[in-house]
């Protein structure tokens, strides 16, 4: 089936709807013009029998019947097209005007008042004309002698010519205002798609170097204003993933390029020449460090692609954040003696989750705080109950304030705050945007602060997991 386009239905409803309209109006002035000419015709018969009756009543003897049609001829002068007969009793014919079409009428059979239809008049035809003709009855002034009986008609000829003209032009008219209107909706149809056709052009232009183009919301109707944003929001959006996305390709190029580069050199090394069994042995060991670290930096983009498609479901069990953090205490003990920092807990709480992953954010945050905390000061970790009824756990360490512009992006995949820092086999650079996606699957939110030389991981759970 053949899809018609926005603008064909929009003329082809206009059109219906505008002919409906103009049908309409033809029809009711159609018919308000001949109610008007019935009702001049009504008023002239009426009238007509009203003088007719008036000179009956003054007939007083059955001599008096012989003067009747020299009064009425009198009476008559000025009406052209009125035909009157009158018949009295015995069914005498009183008066018949010398036009009258009335031959083939039997005035007895009409009832005294007049014929059913428009205000009690007919519309016969007779030798070639239309006649509206009523009946009546009108006392005479003979005591005891029944009324006469009166049939009044009134040619209307020059109506019906009127009224075949009158609706040659209505039809005429409607016809051409169907054009007229079917013309113009498609001229209006095509302007008011004219932001939808330009919108459609932007689309066509998108390419991924194109990115930063934007839709003129000042020329767009306020029907389209929320389809022009929401397009821009959609281009914005765009935007902003494939800049992270080629800004991911570049730093996970540059990732894997330092392992792979350190296994092909090492192992260009060892067969240079002829070895032992114990320097074979040394660089199996050295390379097994590259595909260690290889291994979790595939293994925490596995996971951080599962948690963009919402395919990690956390458990629903107790967790005891300070136990938690006690026992990351004892596991980077060594750690943080060897640099010197002390490690502080502050405060206590629980909430529903995943064990396992809750424990993994901590330590993510944990080794990033004490890897940038300088030797004499200590990492403190605090956890409390908000009023709002949320619960806070929040890891804060001294060190250089960080930059408004990069502390948005330290959740950012391999994203560095100095870009001249190389990275050492202790971290993917993956911590961070790990550690999000397992509060954000908590459905939680985590946040990063730096003033006056401390910096604070803000991690907040929402009251329906407080355990």
């Amino acid at each position: 089936m053949r899809v018609r386009s926005v603008t064909y239905r929009l003329t082809l409803f206009f059109s219906t709807v505008s002919t409906a309209v103009l049908l309409a109006v033809g029809y009711l002035v159609g018919s308000l013009v001949e109610r008007h000419f019935i009702e001049q015709d009504l008023n002239e018969l009426d009238g007509t029998i009203e003088l007719v009756s008036k000179v009956l009543a003054k007939v007083h003897f059955r001599s008096d019947l012989d003067l009747v049609p020299q009064l009425l001829n009198n009476a008559l002068v000025g009406f052209p097209g009125l035909s009157i007969k009158i018949v009295g009793p015995e069914g005498r014919t009183i008066f018949a005007s010398s036009d009258a079409v009335f031959a083939d009428t039997r005035i007895e059979d009409k009832p005294n008042n007049g014929f059913p239809g428009q205000g009690g008049a007919v519309v016969r035809e007779s030798g070639g004309h239309a006649f509206r003709e009523i009946a009546a009855s009108a006392p005479l002034g003979i005591t005891g002698i029944p009324p006469a009986k009166l049939l009044v008609a009134v040619n209307i000829d020059h109506q019906r010519e009127f009224m075949v003209a009158l609706r040659k032009i209505l039809w005429l008219s409607i016809a051409a205002g169907m054009l007229l209107t079917g013309l113009l909706a498609w001229i209006a149809a095509r302007r008011g798609l004219e932001p939808i056709h330009r919108i459609a052009a932007l689309a066509r232009n998108i390419s991924a170097n194109r990115l930063g183009e934007r839709l003129s919301l000042a020329p767009v109707p306020p029907e389209l204003s929320d389809l022009a944003s929401a397009i821009n929001s959609m281009l914005a959006r765009l935007e902003d993933s494939f800049r992270r996305l080629s800004d991911f390709s570049s730093d996970i190029a540059h990732e894997l390029r330092t392992p792979v580069a350190n296994l092909v050199t090492e192992t260009e090394v060892a067969l240079s020449r002829a070895r032992s069994a114990d320097e074979y042995r040394e660089v199996l060991y050295s390379n097994l460090e590259e595909y260690s670290r290889l291994s979790r930096m595939i293994g925490d983009m596995l996971f951080l692609a599962k948690a963009e498609n919402g395919l990690i479901v956390p458990r629903q069990e107790p967790v005891n954040l300070a136990e938690e953090a006690q026992g990351l205490f004892a596991f980077y003990e060594a750690l943080a003696e060897e640099k010197g920092v002390g490690l502080i807990l502050d405060g206590a709480g629980g909430i529903l989750g995943d064990r396992l992953m809750i424990r993994r954010a901590l330590s993510n945050l944990l080794s990033n705080a004490l890897r940038h905390t300088l030797r004499g000061n200590s990492v403190k970790v605090s956890i409390d109950r908000l009023a709002s009824g949320e619960t806070r756990l929040a890891i804060e360490n001294p060190g250089a304030n960080i930059a408004p512009e990069h502390l948005s992006r330290l959740f950012d995949r391999f994203y560095r705050v100095d870009a001249s820092r190389q990275k050492t086999g202790e971290g993917t650079g993956l911590g961070l945007p790990i550690t999000r996606s397992i509060v954000e699957a908590h459905r939680g939110t985590i946040s990063a602060s730096s003033e006056n030389g401390t910096i604070r991981f803000d991690i907040r759970f929402p009251p329906t997991a407080t355990a």
